[in-house]
Order: structure tokens, then C-alpha cells, then sequence
């Protein structure tokens, strides 16, 4: 056991929390939509077609805006395949994931499912094989309350008013050679500026996220943002970061020290953000929206590529179906609280992604849906973490890493609320546990009355490779923290090695 303190200050404000930090990802992808969220024959299936146990979990799961439909699937898809009668809608090849897509679920059964879990739609345009008319197209669809023939068309396939949708994506990871339509920052910085130009003569309300780099490691990652935002820096609101973290090596250690790399990303592109906006003299501030995050095994699916058959497109074949532990289930809640660390720039984020594929949630065709390890801290976190986000610094024992150097071993975040305050810790050490000091007196001062822990939760294994299987589905969960109490304004706190902890105060 190793101690550890911090003090919770009121005063170390970071923002206010943006809900849309508690986004998901859904693409037209493996699993994902057919037989994951829409399974017809199901019995739990709605006069939609969409599965009720997964809706269920969705809702529980506390998922604010939903980014769709790709991902790698939009740079091909002609969104025009998803609207009108379904028995007309062609079937096309989906080059990104080598598949068959047969467009039963489109625009307008997206909206009717994001309806029943409660979830916005963010949506993305294609600017891979495509580009400006036809995402003008796609938004005078979607926004337009003004009788045109593209809302005539919308109107008879059933939505009289507008879909009203805020954020839209200017294309995806459009610097990734394996990218539809990949091209250089140059040509794409300038596609991008033209498409947000006409998209805000169409709806200035939008809010419109320029693709920044597909991850920290690509060999252009600093001069792509850089470079794309010197020729949309007026034009949009947002840049992407996108990031997917696994354990490599059996070096789990070394894993933990992952919300490490996502801070440096997130911080790496504001000040590249922040460099464009001096030399264009503006007080303008680009904000990030982290569109994919996950724990992705990327090693199982480059094996998975290999097994690809040229004359074989299967219909929702099983893709990226990653089976989570309760190690990644740690880091994983360790990055949200890398996300909530930076909520001054970080105003959105997208779980990638929601049911099957790299998903918190699993489901088997006519059979369960499961939560997967992952899926307990984003529900509590989202459900916990409200009012403002509050840097909460801890002195604690380190560890090293290979390549960040001294890491800590806690790293915690907190936000506070009208009501009380939520405080969540990662003990990211393979072998210590930590004894948590946490002085509560300035939040006490502050609120004018004493604090209790009115629930504590704890996701913690000995076994740090056990999972949540379709044979055993509640293996891994979580459970309440002994011992967890404050007395004389200050909460004690024991944390096992490799747990994540959600402590609400009131």
C-alpha cells in the first residue's frame, strides 16, 4: 500500500462539461447495425425491426450525440441508397470493410432508432469519392424547412420536418492512405473549406468538425492539422482527434500509461490550433471533438484482413469483435477521465463504438445482449459526472514507462455540481495498492455544508484478463468500495492495483 493526497478545490475550474463529451460512434460496419442494433426477427425486435434489449442498454449506457455512418464506411456511401421504399434501395459493395451493405437501415430508420435511446445525430458527409454538392444535398435534406424538391422527397419518405442535425463532419480520417478518396492537407484543407463555405450559406446554425489526424503515431500528424486548419480556420468549429489504445506484448504496465498519450495528442493539437489562430491574429478557439476512442486490438484485425476472401462480400459478417477484460476496462475508464482533464477543449467525443463491433455492448442473433467490462465506467461516468469539471491533482507513487518516462500512478478527475461532487481514480500501478487521502474542505467551504459518499464503485479484478462472456455475462462488473468514508472533511479512500473508482458526494 502507497499513499497518495489531493485536495478537491472548487477554485480549479476547468469548464463547464459539454454533454456531447458522452458521444458513441455508429457505423455501418460488421455487426454493428444488422444484427446488432436492428435484428428483425428477434424477440425482443420492435414494429421497427430494432432490438429492445439493446435499446435498453443504449439508454442505460447514457450516450449523448451519435456519430454515423462511418467512420471508414462514408467515404463510398451515397446517402441517397438509405432513403425511400427499403425494397427499392440497392445493394452495394462496401470497399472500407469488404462487404455487402443492403441500406435496410438508412437516414431515416437512424432517426427513428436515436428517437427511442434518447441520443442525438451528429452526422458525417462524404468528401472521399464525393464532395460539396452532394453534402449541400444531404443538408437541404436533412435542415431545410423551406418546400423544395429535396424536402418534397423527404416529406414523402415520411419526415415532414426537418431532421434539425447541429454537427456534421467534413469527411473522415481523410489523411489515412487506406482512406476512399485519401488525399494530401493541401488538396483536402481546401475541399473542406469550400464544402463548410456553401453548408453555411445553406444553415449557418451548424457546427461543422474539419478531419484532424487518425492517430499521433501517423508520419504527418502535427503539419496535417497545422496545414488543414490555415485554410478552414473561419470556416469550422472543430478538429477530430481520433485514438485506439491495446495492450502490447503482455506489457500490461505499459498500457495503463495510455491516458498518457491521449493527453499529449489532445494538448499537441490545441497548441497547433491555437499557433494558426495567432498568425491569423484571431481569438478564435478550435475546439476538438475526439470523434473514435476506444481500447482497439488493431494487431487481431490486421490478422483478420488476411483472411479476407477477393470473392466474397458477406452481409454483416463478425468484424472487429474484440472481447474486453478488465484490464482494458481500466484504461478505458482512465481515458474518459483523460477527456474530462481537458473539457475546456474538448467540447465532443465519440465512443468508437457502440454494439458489437469494438463495443461495450454484444449482442447474438436471436439470442442475449450483454455489457461488456468497458461498459461500466462510461455509464457511471456519464451518468455521474455533472456541472463542472475540476482539476484534481494527485501526489501519489510512479511508475516508468518506456516511453513516457515517470508516469503517475493515480490519475483522477472531478466535477462538481450544484448538488455535491463526483471524484473518479485510476490506479493505473500493476502492483500497489493506494491509500487515498482527499481533502474535501475548500468544496465544504464552498457549498456551505458538510459532504457524504452517497455511492462508490469499484471495477477491479485479481484476474486482470477476466471478461464478460455470452456464457458468463456478469463475470466482470462493479461493485461498491469498502471502506470509502470522509470524516473531518477528508475522504479515505483504498484503491486496489489496476482499478477505476466513481465516488458520488452530497
Amino acid at each position: 500500500m502507497t499513499d497518495a493526497s489531493a485536495r478537491l478545490d472548487p477554485a480549479r475550474v476547468i469548464a463547464d462539461i459539454d454533454r456531447r463529451i458522452f458521444g458513441g460512434f455508429v457505423e455501418h460496419l460488421g455487426r454493428h447495425i444488422y444484427d446488432g442494433i436492428f435484428e428483425p426477427g428477434h424477440p425482443s425486435a420492435d414494429a421497427d425491426g430494432f432490438r429492445g434489449d439493446v435499446v435498453d442498454l443504449v439508454k442505460e449506457l447514457g450516450v449523448s450525440t451519435i456519430r454515423y455512418p462511418g467512420g471508414n464506411f462514408v467515404s463510398g456511401y451515397r446517402w441517397e441508397d438509405g432513403i425511400g421504399p427499403v425494397d427499392g434501395r440497392p445493394r452495394r459493395l462496401d470497399l472500407a470493410w469488404h462487404a455487402t451493405e443492403t441500406n435496410q437501415v438508412g437516414l431515416h430508420e437512424f432517426q427513428d432508432w436515436l428517437d427511442k435511446v434518447g441520443s442525438d445525430l451528429m452526422l458525417a458527409v462524404n468528401l472521399g469519392t464525393r464532395g460539396t454538392e452532394e453534402a449541400l444535398d444531404l443538408l437541404e435534406y436533412a435542415n431545410t424547412s423551406v418546400e423544395t424538391t429535396r424536402t418534397r422527397e423527404r416529406a414523402a419518405n415520411g419526415r415532414e420536418t426537418p431532421f434539425a442535425v447541429k454537427m456534421w463532419c467534413l469527411g473522415n480520417e481523410m489523411d489515412g492512405p487506406w482512406q476512399l478518396g485519401h488525399r494530401n492537407a493541401d488538396d483536402y484543407g481546401k475541399l473542406a473549406s469550400r464544402t463548410a463555405k456553401g453548408m453555411r450559406q445553406l444553415d449557418p446554425s451548424i457546427q461543422l468538425v474539419v478531419c484532424g489526424s487518425s492517430s499521433r503515431t501517423m508520419p504527418t500528424f502535427g503539419a496535417w492539422e497545422r496545414e488543414v486548419l490555415e485554410h478552414t480556420f473561419d470556416d469550422v468549429d472543430f478538429i477530430s482527434c481520433h485514438a485506439y489504445y491495446e495492450e502490447k506484448d503482455g506489457d500490461a504496465q505499459e498500457f495503463l500509461a495510455s491516458g498518457v498519450d491521449m493527453a499529449l495528442f489532445i494538448e499537441s493539437v490545441v497548441a497547433t490550433a491555437d499557433h494558426v489562430a495567432a498568425v491569423k491574429k484571431s481569438d478564435k478557439r478550435i475546439m476538438i471533438s475526439f470523434d473514435e476512442w476506444n481500447v482497439w486490438y488493431l494487431s487481431r484485425f490486421k490478422d483478420e484482413e488476411e483472411t479476407y476472401r477477393p470473392d466474397e462480400w458477406p452481409i454483416a459478417p463478425r468484424q472487429l469483435e474484440d472481447q474486453y477484460h478488465a484490464l482494458d476496462a481500466v484504461v478505458f475508464g482512465d481515458l474518459l477521465i483523460t477527456l474530462l482533464q481537458h473539457a475546456d477543449r474538448v467540447r465532443s467525443a465519440s465512443l468508437a463504438q457502440l454494439v458489437n463491433v469494438i463495443a461495450p455492448i454484444m449482442t447474438e442473433p436471436g439470442g442475449p445482449a450483454w455489457r461488456q467490462t468497458t461498459f461500466h465506467p462510461f455509464s457511471l461516468t456519464s451518468r455521474l459526472a455533472r456541472g463542472r469539471a475540476v482539476r484534481l491533482p494527485v501526489v501519489s507513487a510512479t511508475f516508468e514507462s518506456e516511453r513516457f518516462g515517470t508516469v503517475p500512478a493515480l490519475n483522477a478527475v472531478a466535477t462538481i455540481d450544484d448538488a455535491g461532487a463526483s471524484v473518479f481514480v485510476a490506479n493505473r500501478s500493476t502492483t500497489d495498492a493506494a491509500s487515498l487521502r482527499l481533502d474535501l474542505t475548500p468544496l465544504v467551504a464552498a457549498l456551505g455544508r458538510d459532504l457524504t459518499v452517497v455511492e462508490s464503485h469499484l471495477l477491479h479484478e485479481d484476474d486482470l484478463y477476466a471478461a464478460n462472456t455470452l456464457a458468463d455475462p456478469e463475470r466482470v462488473g462493479v461493485r461498491p468500495l469498502d471502506g470509502v468514508e470522509v470524516e473531518a472533511s477528508v475522504l479515505a479512500a483504498d484503491l486496489p492495483p489496476v482499478s477505476w473508482t466513481a465516488i458520488r458526494l452530497a
